[in-house]
């Protein structure tokens, strides 16, 4: 049940009832990290009740602790316990299994936010996310040519166009010109007009979608305020008042996208009815229409591009504008151009006759030409950025003066992103026209295929598990490598204890396996650099010979036209296996609870950024939870003078930290920030520098009132914080024991688990920390937080 609320505070809707301010008030406000859990757990209690929220994120307490605020002589033991949930944000049905089939845009999305910090250099900045979201353009167009492939191609123009194939697939004999009865259908053009449905249909379930989530998860206006923040001078843009506000780009991109999907569409129709009108003489009026319909196609594309070219986000305030008729009614103009190739496509042709393949070979070699230059023109970008990266500011004395960011890939995480989404955006519309292909064909060799383009790609799959598979043998001798020296490590620090050899290899092997995090770069680094090269190969092969793999080796010697033939066959199988993969992972998480969870922990890390680069990315849950931590904290804070501790574990360390940049500076330097299992600077600092890097993470640590984090040597996520000078010890705590014992003694009887990345609350320096923390926030004591001076430096008082 729901507590139901009295009055605003201050007039202000949302706020909660006014409580007596007190000084004794606490409060702490847990907020759990990936994989979702209950707020049973989460309070240790079985007994809660939501005080506010929906069913699809909210805040819990004990259902002893509804009233806690008017009753503080009771908790003096202790703060109160709040927890808020918001696993359904990304794990909750089992429908968003199914965005697994987005993950090229998401991880296009994810590149957008990776540049490096840079002082200055506005405009190479707004450079950087204009080349991102053109390769997130790139990779709209290719999912929708795919479907067109597939559709169009493969099966009206290819095996319908065939006896031999129709009679293996009756279903498509109404579409056959060999049959006695050969009906309305059977001309090409009309062929690929009704096959044309599938890839529009596509196209208009990404609009769908994407509205749809954004009507339901990015809608959340954040606390208005004035813009505090600057970019140039604490290192992030998350506090600025419109950060978690993308409704205007987001709908921009997706009208943009939408065109973009339906002009395909139109081409793929239009233009080979176009073709067949001027080489073979027909009606003046047809061929008229036909260049006139081309003409405006490149017309419209060209409006698409000045759209995502034209702006990108709006972070300085909360943007409520619209944009131009002309950008929202942009996918309804499509729509028609589309109807329009439809009408022009149906139109009788009694002598055209489907022959090869449609030109698709000119449309995958172009799109993976642009992807390739546009991820090398990111490389230099974001090498420019990251010379000027800023370092941390000096509020914290320092020696031998600030470290240089921790940057992954020294600045190149971002293009070497940008390219794997573009390879599994390549791997996905490869393998879909592979799989289909063999099923429509089989062995018959009835029909050409697919393009030879994606033959080529196909074929370097093998090359490119090669490189992986030498890059996980490096890194498995590596983590051995380590394992042995952690077992000197960990018997060093339980000394007097009788040896296990065991319980210390199983100690030292977890912290080895945890540390192959932090050589996440190196892997990334490696695969996207050999996917940029061998596509290169694949693409020149593919413009040199004009024919497979096989054929192009031909007249060689036998090794070299065995190799190709063995890589071609292997390479079509593998990456036809790659997306059957995607499909049945996502119809498993459809079905299973546990394997959808296993999902939902992807988008928990992956979704937590809004949508910049891509409108058909899964939604930002970010955009729904940070506002409502703000919410809550300022309410409260305002509410009841209290002291309030934001804990977070995990990726709930992320939003506690984003959401303690929203507050207005007041009621921040009244939170003290508990953090544990955190990846805010492991990954966030490391794979997004210009949001989380060291000047970001040093103005957050001067503008809450104390800050505090925990982690162990066993945990692959969770890490130092990694502040400079002073101001490191002050925020990390010294690794915590993990286990806690190492053989049985007289308060652990029994064996002492190996916890990794969970239950930090069971380890007793929380509670002491917390506590801490609670005593820095009490009023009595003089202020921890003095303003900065005209240097920018602030000081800490003794406890």
């Amino acid at each position: 049940m729901e507590r139901a609320r009295e009055h605003a505070v201050d007039g202000e809707p949302g706020s909660p009832v006014r409580r007596p301010a007190t000084a004794d008030s606490a409060l702490e406000l847990l907020v759990h990290g990936v994989g979702g859990t209950t707020p049973e757990e989460m309070l240790n209690d079985p007994r809660t009740v939501r005080i506010t929220g929906d069913a699809t994120a909210a805040v819990f307490r004990r259902a002893d602790d509804t009233d806690a605020e008017e009753r503080p002589g009771d908790h003096r033991g202790g703060p109160v316990r709040e927890a808020y949930v918001w696993c359904n944000l990304t794990s909750g049905n089992g429908a968003r299994a199914l965005w697994l089939l987005l993950l090229p845009f998401m991880v296009v999305n994810l590149a957008h936010w990776m540049r490096p910090a840079s002082l200055g250099h506005g405009r190479t900045v707004r450079l950087y996310g204009l080349l991102v979201r053109l390769a997130g353009l790139t990779l709209t167009v290719l999912l929708v040519a795919a479907a067109c492939e597939v559709a169009l191609d493969l099966a009206a123009w290819q095996c319908a166009g065939t006896r031999l194939c129709v009679r293996n697939h009756s279903w498509l004999g109404f579409l056959s010109p060999d049959r006695s009865d050969a009906g309305w259908w059977s001309q090409p053009g009309r062929r690929l007009a009704l096959a044309s449905l599938v890839p529009a249909a596509l196209t208009t379930l990404l609009w769908y979608l994407s509205h749809r989530t954004w009507s339901a998860y990015e809608s959340q206006q954040p606390m208005a305020r004035a813009a505090e923040h600057d970019e140039e001078t604490d290192g992030t843009g998350l506090g600025r008042p419109g950060f978690w506000y993308g409704r205007r780009l987001v709908a921009r991109l997706r009208a943009a996208h939408t065109a973009a999907g339906f002009l395909t569409v139109a081409a793929a129709v239009g233009s080979p009815a176009a073709h067949h009108d001027r080489a073979r003489g027909g009606p003046a009026a047809l061929e008229v229409l036909g260049g006139l319909l081309n003409a405006t196609l490149v017309a419209a594309g060209a409006v698409v591009l000045w759209v995502v070219c034209r702006r990108g986000r709006s972070e300085n305030r909360i943007d409520h504008g619209r944009d131009l008729a002309l950008v929202r009614r942009l996918p309804l103009g499509s729509l028609a151009l589309l109807v329009l190739a439809l009408v022009y496509a149906g139109w009788s042709r009694p002598h055209w006759h489907s022959a090869g393949r449609l030109p698709g070979d000119a449309t995958f070699g172009g799109l993976t030409l642009a992807q390739g230059l546009l991820v090398i023109a990111l490389c230099v970008v974001a090498r420019t950025l990251y010379r000027t990266a800023p370092r941390a500011a000096d509020a914290c004395r320092t020696a031998g003066g600030t470290p240089a960011p921790r940057a992954a890939m020294r600045g190149f995480a971002g293009p070497a992103v940008a390219m794997l989404a573009c390879a599994l955006g390549g791997v996905m519309s490869g393998g879909v026209s592979q799989r289909v292909a063999d099923w429509l064909d089989g062995t018959r060799h009835s029909i050409p295929g697919p393009p030879v383009l994606l033959t080529w790609q196909a074929s370097v799959i093998p090359p490119l598990l090669v490189v992986l598979l030498a890059l996980i043998g490096w890194l498995a001798r590596r983590t051995w490598q380590l394992r042995r020296r952690e077992m000197s490590a960990v018997e060093g620090e339980y000394p007097g204890e009788a040896e296990d050899s065991a319980r210390t290899r199983r100690i030292a092997s977890t912290r080895a396996m945890a540390a192959l995090t932090d050589r996440a770069p190196l892997m990334v680094g490696v695969v996207s650099s050999a996917t940029l090269l061998l596509g290169a190969c694949a693409l020149a092969g593919a413009l040199a010979t004009g024919d497979a793999p096989s054929e192009a080796a031909r007249g060689t010697n036998g090794f070299v036209h065995g190799a190709a033939e063995t890589a071609q066959a292997l390479g079509s199988w593998l990456i036809g296996l790659g997306f059957i993969l995607f499909v049945t992972w996502g119809r498993r998480a459809y079905k299973d609870p546990a394997a959808r969870r296993t999902i939902g922990i992807l988008w928990d890390v992956g979704t937590f950024w809004p949508r910049a680069a891509h409108p058909f990315a899964p939604p930002c849950y970010a955009e729904r939870a940070v506002p409502d931590l703000t919410w809550r904290m300022a309410t409260w804070t305002r509410a009841t003078g209290g002291r309030l501790v934001l804990s977070g574990h995990s990726q709930g360390s992320v939003l506690a930290a984003a959401a303690a940049w929203q507050l207005e500076p007041a009621a921040r330097g009244r939170v003290a920030l508990l953090t544990y299992g955190s990846p805010l600077e492991r990954l966030y600092g490391r794979w997004f520098p210009a949001h989380f890097g060291p000047a970001a993470l040093a103005s957050l640590h001067r503008e809450v009132a104390c800050w505090r984090n925990l982690y162990r040597r066993t945990d692959p996520i969770g890490g130092p914080v990694r502040l400079p000078g002073d101001c490191g010890p002050e925020v990390d705590h010294e690794p915590l024991k993990d286990p806690l014992a190492y053989g049985r003694t007289e308060w652990q009887p029994l064996p002492a688990p190996v916890l990794g990345h969970s239950d930090y609350q069971a380890d007793p320096v929380f509670a002491d920390e917390r506590e801490l923390l609670l005593e820095r926030l009490l009023p009595e004591v003089p202020d921890q937080r003095p303003r900065e001076n005209a240097q920018g430096s602030s000081g800490r008082s003794s406890e």
